[in-house]
């Protein structure tokens, strides 16, 4: 199948449609125009033309195993957008593409994050549905997020490789390409403390290994730099629980700061960053004149609010490569040491207008 092809399937220019399968950084018109390549990508079980790019690049042997890849995102419904998982997936359509292998289908079921219901589901059925769905022509899996334990041992009995891309270990359950949440969360507030700033609020999820291990990183950078804990400086939120929104919480601790005073502010991700700025600011509070504000992620909405915001990067297009090669690694050599199979990403501070320095005003 050929790029024209899917350009008259997506109704596209076949200009667009190779520089979305080329470039996970291309900004489309829409996000909807880029899924609409992509679907048809799969649904024409495209990939690159091998021989004329090896012989492009002066390769003679052109005969290769084409490898067949599917992507299970367990953190979103389909229409959900959660921005720090959306630009990880691009990259890894791209990757995969580059590595002349066939995207032969995207999964979006939050269900194998969700550990009750992966409890009550009958697994073989589901994945064995999932398998049928790419008429078995699907040699090894990536994992985008969170997934259960016994779905993880299930998913890598039928796949021949398995690679998980996630914020938590699956205790090497599968090979994983991983983002050190502690290391995270002790960057940020390292990074306020250098600046002076002694009160801090961390915002850490609930029901979430991640949030666990954040607000751990917190607690140490804290203890490292000599300043006491203050459990009254914490928000615990839960996913579905609208009582406990950051935004309702932070609304209340604003009306509150003549009693219980804060200066900065350490968020669960960029979301939630621009959702403190909101309510700082509907209750007349300054960002960063009056509170700093980090974030994580360093997702594409980290620069485009109001305040650009500081964050920490794990940066998506590493993670997504790094992924791809692993899983194209295993299916290629077969075994790879066990020292290579779970690839730690550093994560990386980026600095923005939503944090300024308090020294000057000690």
């Amino acid at each position: 199948m050929s790029i024209k092809e899917i350009a008259e399937k997506a109704g596209v220019s076949v200009a667009t449609v190779s520089r979305v399968l080329n470039n996970p950084n291309y900004k489309c018109s829409s996000s909807e125009v880029r899924d609409q390549i992509w679907k048809a990508a799969i649904a024409l079980n495209y990939t690159p033309n091998t021989a004329a790019r090896n012989l492009k690049m002066g390769i003679q042997n052109t005969e290769k195993k084409v490898y067949y890849i599917g992507v299970l995102m367990t953190r979103m419904e389909k229409a959900t957008t959660d921005p720090f998982f959306n630009e990880l997936l691009r990259v890894i359509e791209s990757e995969i593409h580059k590595q002349i292998a066939i995207l032969t289908k995207v999964w979006y079921m939050p269900l194998f994050s969700n550990d009750k219901k992966c409890r009550r589901e009958n697994l073989d059925q589901i994945i064995d549905g999932m398998y049928e769905e790419t008429d078995q022509k699907c040699d090894g899996l990536i994992i985008i997020g969170k997934c259960n334990k016994g779905a993880l041992k299930k998913l890598n009995q039928k796949y021949k490789s398995v690679v998980s891309v996630n914020r938590n270990s699956t205790n090497y359950e599968v090979d994983e390409v991983l983002c050190d949440g502690q290391k995270v969360a002790m960057m940020a507030v390292e990074y306020l403390i250098s600046l002076g700033h002694h009160h801090i609020i961390g915002i850490f999820k609930a029901d979430d290994t991640q949030g666990q291990q954040r607000h751990k990183g917190y607690v140490q950078a804290l203890q490292e730099a000599g300043i006491a804990y203050d459990p009254d400086k914490v928000v615990w939120f839960y996913t579905e629980d609208r009582k406990t929104h950051p935004y309702e919480q932070m609304c209340h601790m604003a009306k509150m700061r003549c009693e219980h005073f804060f200066d900065s502010v350490v968020s669960y991700n960029d979301q939630i960053a621009l959702e403190v700025i909101r309510a700082l600011e509907d209750e007349g509070l300054k960002v960063p004149d009056d509170v700093s504000v980090t974030g994580y992620d360093d997702s594409y909405l980290a620069s485009s609010g109001k305040v650009p915001l500081t964050t920490v990067a794990h940066p998506q297009e590493k993670l997504g490569e790094m992924a791809a090669e692993l899983l194209l690694g295993l299916l290629k050599e077969g075994n790879i040491p066990e020292s290579e199979r779970q690839i730690l990403v550093k994560p990386e501070l980026v600095i923005r207008e939503s944090c300024r320095s308090r020294k000057k005003e000690e």
